[in-house]
């Protein structure tokens, strides 16, 4: 038994290996006793195992794979339930073990019996929970199955399906009520008049149009007009908060947690990133979900000025900057989940395992606008003063921070978090963009993103404390 053990089981059972071995005693019998039913029985028990394994290549079992993913996607904060369907859709029968092929960072891949004792109408049903730590798509399956033939002595190993992609989002950490809103209020809503008469002699009045009450009738309006003219009604319109999300590889590579490029993680999982950076996709998180609370639409810009996830192979629209609403708000996690470091020394490695392909092309970013120059100054010029600009940063020059310190007058106003593993380094940078306007910081990815928010309304320095909002272990459960 021992040495049966050794044997390789990709094509035969301990029993098909062990028919062989009779065999092959069989025919040594034969040849030293000389005997000819010694050997027919040898042959008959080399073919029967070599007529099965043929047998079980040739008419494949045929089945059908349905995953779902409830939620989906899910926040690095939370678990997901994987409820498998499996169903078979050939002639075939008999059982087979299957197994979920899972990355690593999700631990031992679960394994299940076909057809399970509960199988309804011919369709088994599976569960099991997921838990990652870290943002990001991730290739779930394929679900592999091992079959044996109906003698049970060869074994054959395929996948049936091409699996599923989880998308895990980065969690939103909720932040303080700050006077980030300004005048606008920290609701985010605003009065503003609704200019229905082109006449510049009475910009705020309209003509009488029935059902008006006569209230506001403006009498005044209406005897130079000679007609009923009642004062311009106001509505209510939404504000415009602008989130610039610095991603460039110069700016966050180089500190503690830094992935090289084209470099593999030990389970398996590569992406571009850093400890810096991962607390900068949170805080952009947490903004985000901050200000569409309070009813902001949402504009989101790289440094160079273009759609801050036009490289982010997660995001359902690349190219698209503005979101609004619930739905605009779940765009911009799911497009958070995979966004990576870009710009020159970023190529992505291709070979890696266990996260689903980036759209090629987009690793390596060496053309473009220069960073805080006329293309990001022009995108913000173009929606002058309709809300408050917050910067995420990474490192950034005194060069850099005197481009960008003009930008605080496109908004009413403007924030500016810079982090970094040695905030005292960036002094004159921040100088450069308080001059300019800005109200700036500059945070270890050691403090709390909530500390550093609290920050624009508190003049007190910064508690050097974890930030364990956005550090939590990864677990898988069958």
């Amino acid at each position: 038994m021992a040495l049966l053990d050794r044997l390789p089981r990709h094509l035969f059972t301990q029993r098909g290996w062990g028919m062989l071995a009779a065999g092959a005693a069989a025919l040594a019998a034969a040849q030293v006793m000389g005997r000819r039913d010694l050997l027919s029985l040898a042959v008959l028990l080399f073919v029967l195992p070599l007529v099965s394994l043929a047998g079980i290549r040739l008419v494949k079992p045929r089945f059908q794979v349905y995953r779902e993913f409830n939620p989906s996607p899910v926040e690095t904060s939370a678990s997901t339930t994987v409820r498998l369907a499996v169903a078979r859709t050939g002639a075939a029968s008999g059982r087979a073990t299957m197994e979920e092929r899972l990355p690593p960072r999700f631990g031992e891949s679960p394994a299940f019996r076909f057809p399970s004792r509960s199988a309804n109408g011919g369709t088994s049903r599976y569960e099991y929970h997921l838990h990652s730590a870290q943002r990001g798509q991730y290739l779930i399956g394929p679900v592999t199955a091992e079959f044996t033939d109906p003698f049970g002595l060869s074994l054959h190993r395929q996948a049936i399906d091409d699996g599923d992609t989880l998308t895990v989002t980065p969690a939103a950490v909720v932040l303080p009520l700050t006077g980030l809103a300004g005048a606008r209020g920290n609701d985010g809503v605003t009065a503003t008049r609704i200019r229905a008469n082109p006449s510049d002699d009475d910009v705020m009045t309209r003509e009488y149009r029935h059902g008006d009450p006569m209230r506001r009738v403006h009498w005044a309006a209406t005897a130079r007009h000679g007609s009923l003219m009642v004062r311009q009604e106001e509505s209510v319109t939404t504000p415009e908060a602008t989130i610039i999300l610095d991603h460039r590889f110069t700016a966050f590579s180089g500190g503690s947690g830094a992935v090289p490029a084209g470099s593999t993680a030990q389970d398996g999982y590569a992406m571009i990133s850093s400890e810096t950076f991962e607390w900068a996709v949170v805080a952009a998180m947490s903004i985000s979900a901050h200000l569409a609370e309070r009813n902001y639409a949402l504009r989101l810009l790289d440094a160079r000025g273009e759609p801050a996830f036009l490289h982010s192979p997660s995001a359902p629209e690349p190219e698209v900057e503005e979101y609004s609403g619930a739905s605009g708000l779940q765009s911009i996690a799911e497009s958070l989940a995979a966004i990576q470091l870009t710009g020159p020394h970023s190529r992505r490695d291709s070979g890696r395992k266990g996260i689903v392909g980036p759209r090629e092309s987009h690793g390596h970013q060496d053309s473009g606008p220069p960073p805080f120059e006329d293309n990001l100054m022009d995108k913000l010029s173009a929606h002058r003063m309709r809300g408050p600009l917050i910067a995420v940063l990474g490192r950034i020059s005194p060069l850099d921070a005197l481009s960008l310190a003009p930008a605080a007058g496109y908004g009413t106003n403007a924030f500016a978090i810079v982090i970094t593993e040695r905030p005292t380094e960036f002094e004159d940078a921040l100088d450069k963009l308080r001059q300019g306007g800005w109200r700036a910081a500059a945070v270890p990815p050691s403090v709390s993103v909530a500390a550093a928010w609290n920050q624009f309304d508190q003049d007190v320095a910064l508690p050097q404390t974890p930030a364990t909002e956005v550090r939590r272990g990864a677990e898988v459960t069958g």
